[in-house]
């Protein structure tokens, strides 16, 4: 094994989406409401992937979320999972949950919709700094840019990412769609690009069908996958997963309900 993935394995970073995009932090749109107004969302996933790395050890995880819209295009909200990475990164860790805080405002210019917030990631309890001398909590502003149905998003760590030594000012770049189809049917297809300060970049890629089943409930399935081997030259691997690797590519299945 080469000097770069024991790096990797030592340092597991990467390892906090609803199926290929995980919670959907703070991407919801519509008209902005005259009132405050909370929804609500709980679902179960096959496979929590963030990035395209499974959280989950490729098993299936819990998911929650609270969204209020405020007036004005401003916006907070809540979502949490289980997860299995932090534990499985070394006998003896713990870090069975991640919470998403997160705030922010939309807007509007012209034909182009605007986003630009802020995302605590937070995993109470957890352990993670006995390995790698950080805490697994990060903290990541992000600005999006929409046109039709493409969203182009930036997000920029404030914070080492994920418990991994030295890596503020990581960044991601995300590019996804949304195309209606017929009968309530619509097809996500999605690009992302993971900058991991002083390791490198990888990226990871989706292919989302999803089907709303009326009264709030909706499924999905999607095929999800990184080039994670291909750059770094060995697979996603953590001593705790059973020799899987959690960055190959796969298929996972959700069923949500929103209130």
């Amino acid at each position: 094994m080469s000097h770069l993935s024991r790096r990797l394995r030592a340092a597991p970073f990467l390892v906090g989406l609803f199926g290929a995009a995980a919670g959907a932090h703070a991407q919801t749109t519509g008209t902005q409401p005259e009132a405050p107004a909370w929804s609500f969302n709980a679902g179960v996933v096959s496979d929590y992937r963030y990035r395209g790395i499974s959280q989950t050890a490729l098993r299936p995880a819990l998911q929650a979320g609270a969204d209020l819209a405020l007036p004005g295009g401003w916006y907070a909200g809540g979502w949490a999972s289980t997860l299995r990475w932090i534990a499985d990164s070394e006998p003896g860790l713990r870090g069975p949950l991640e919470i998403d805080l997160y705030a922010g405002r939309r807007m509007t210019v012209g034909p182009l919709g605007l986003d630009l917030g802020v995302l605590q990631y937070w995993y109470p309890g957890a352990t993670l700094q006995r390995l790698t001398g950080e805490r697994a909590d990060t903290t990541e502003v992000y600005g999006g840019v929409s046109a039709g149905p493409v969203t182009v998003k930036v997000s920029h760590s404030l914070t080492p990412l994920f418990g991994t030594p030295n890596s503020r000012g990581s960044g991601y770049l995300d590019l996804t769609a949304t195309l209606p189809l017929a009968d309530g049917w619509s097809l996500a297809p999605h690009l992302g690009a993971q900058r991991i300060a002083g390791l490198g970049t990888y990226r990871d890629w989706s292919l989302t069908l999803l089907r709303e089943l009326g009264t709030g409930w909706s499924a999905s399935a999607a095929v999800v996958g990184t080039t994670w081997n291909d750059r770094f030259g060995a697979p996603y691997l953590l001593p705790g997963s059973g020799g899987r690797d959690l960055g190959r590519t796969g298929l996972v299945v959700s069923l949500k309900a929103t209130l």
